[in-house]
């Protein structure tokens, strides 16, 4: 079947006159054969496609405009362009981010221009992978799309407002299709396992319900994952006496086996796995930091990018709450790049627990971006007389350094003086932790400051 004829084409239905046809239906994967047909087989994404959503409203009334799907392998994001292309009054054209050029989009963007002006029947454009394209591949499209000749639908993994141009994104609804729900899943392998015109129904199969769970579990929200498994499980499986293949539990297992975590390195699972571990950590939560930390370590993150998100984490939101937190990522940090996984991941689930745990607070970081935020849009404070450099010749004819007072030569350590010569205040600590003891010293040494400051200025 060509490219360009995937979309025209009928809904799937077995062949019933010639057994041949019937085989070579069926030696397609049954992730294709189960395919929806409509909006009724169709599952999960109930968020946009639940009775009265919008995007339902509109593939039913046929009132769809620009659109670009974004989410995980296997939510259906092809599946749904399918089913509009079945449901619409619009000649259905395809392209493919990774075969297709820019003489393809112009072969279709120019039929498309004829077609409107002849016959008046507008053309919807389905783009699969269209994050592949470069700037100006997309670019391309931009005209025809501003000026209504075609209506695009993307499909990619890839967060569209980082992977495709903002003039695209700007002129398109945006859909996120979700990883389907264990629920989802299990419900569309039972739906497999009993369709004897597109499943596996034609075969006398009996699956134990948990051995459909696991797989449903372990498919991590990816239909296609989850059909091939069931394929494979029951293609592999030699029937018993009876003739019936019997899926159990310890066959599922072997059919699917691990789990592949979704995470690209650049994309989605990368940023929003990062954060969650982040904000675990921020929210003093260690078993959510340590089930994220998990994952990237499953996935093959780089633990010297890990070790660094944690050192930013305990100066920013441990900071002078307790100080050893820094001290200690960044020992995880040299750790880390010197012994690399899969020893690595102890020291940095031990930085990670520590900082999770630690008292927390953010008064460091706001205080310098308080004082940067001055400097940028504040007048500019001199250097008082009395803390300028006297180390060179001439400096005391100029008056620099005089008055100036030695610290530890006052009592404790310290000598009440004017060191900005403005009365201004970035730093406001805590009461968590270390950082109470320091609150109580600067208090007393500020009052100290701010008397000697208004004796100057009388």
């Amino acid at each position: 079947m060509a490219r360009d004829e995937l979309f025209s084409q009928p809904a799937e239905k077995l062949p019933a006159d010639k057994t041949a046809s019937a085989e070579t239906f069926r030696s397609r994967p049954l992730a294709a054969r189960m395919r929806p047909r409509h909006l009724d087989e169709y599952a999960g994404q109930s968020h946009i496609l639940g009775p009265g959503q919008l995007l339902r409203r509109a593939i039913e009334a046929d009132r769809i405009q620009s659109l670009i799907f974004y989410g995980p392998p296997g939510t259906g994001k092809t599946s749904l362009a399918q089913i509009i292309a079945r449901q619409t009054k619009s000649k259905f054209e395809r392209l493919s981010g990774v075969e297709s050029n820019v003489a393809d989009m112009r072969r279709v963007l120019s039929a498309a221009a004829n077609r409107l002006e002849n016959t008046g029947a507008s053309t919807i454009l389905f783009i699969d992978e269209i994050h592949r394209f470069n700037k100006s591949q997309q670019d391309v499209l931009l005209p025809d799309v501003e000026s209504g000749v075609i209506k695009l639908i993307g499909a990619t993994t890839h967060n569209p407002f980082f992977f495709v141009n903002s003039p695209l994104v700007s002129r398109s609804q945006i859909f996120e299709l979700r990883p389907l729900t264990e629920e989802d899943l299990f419900s569309l392998l039972q739906r497999a396992l009993a369709d004897a015109e597109r499943g596996l129904g034609y075969l006398k199969i009996s699956a134990e319900e948990n051995a459909v769970r696991h797989l449903a579990k372990i498919a991590d929200g990816d239909a296609r994952k989850a059909l091939n498994s069931l394929e494979i499980a029951a293609l592999t499986t030699a029937p018993d006496a009876d003739g019936v293949i019997r899926i159990t539990l310890a066959v599922a297992e072997q059919s699917i086996q691990k789990k592949a975590v979704v995470y690209d390195g650049e994309g989605d699972a990368h940023h929003d796995t990062i954060s969650a571990f982040i904000k675990s950590m921020r929210g003093s939560d260690p078993d959510a930091a340590l089930y994220w930390l998990a994952k990237m370590i499953h996935a093959g993150e780089d633990p010297r990018f890990i070790a660094r998100r944690i050192v930013i984490c305990a100066a920013e939101d441990v900071g002078l709450a307790d100080p050893m937190a820094l001290v200690l990522a960044n020992a995880c940090l040299a750790a880390s790049e010197f012994v690399g996984w899969p020893e690595a991941r102890i020291p940095l689930a031990e930085a990670t627990i520590y900082i999770a745990t630690a008292n927390k607070s953010n008064s460091a970081y706001k205080a310098i971006d308080a004082a940067l935020d001055d400097v940028r849009s504040g007048r500019t404070i001199p250097v008082p007389e009395h803390l300028r450099s006297a180390a060179y010749k001439g400096a005391e004819r100029l008056g620099h350094g005089q008055g100036y007072q030695y610290t530890h030569d006052g009592k404790d350590h310290f000598v009440a003086q004017d060191y900005l010569g403005v009365d201004k205040t970035f730093y406001e600590p805590t009461e968590q932790g270390v950082e109470k003891k320091i609150k109580e010293r600067l208090e007393n040494w500020r009052k100290q400051i701010r008397a000697t400051r208004r004796k100057t200025g009388d």
